[in-house]
């Protein structure tokens, strides 16, 4: 298999220390950044931030500004 398969993988439960268990998470983006995307993974039933992610710019790709 193609190691570009599994170049970017998306948490879909991750420990909430509020809810002091394993949890859905909803991914959210935060901030585009000149090296990526940044986006945050918060607890589904409390809200609290459970963790973050950092998605590098893809080759080719550019951020336009005026």
């Amino acid at each position: 298999m193609n190691r570009e398969s599994y170049r970017d993988f998306d948490a879909t439960e991750l420990y909430c220390p509020r809810c002091k268990r394993a949890v859905r998470v909803r991914k959210r983006l935060l901030l585009i950044l000149p090296q990526g995307e940044k986006y945050d993974y918060s607890c589904a039933f409390c809200g609290t931030s459970v963790g973050d992610k950092l998605v590098t710019a893809r080759d080719g790709v550019r951020i336009l500004s005026r």
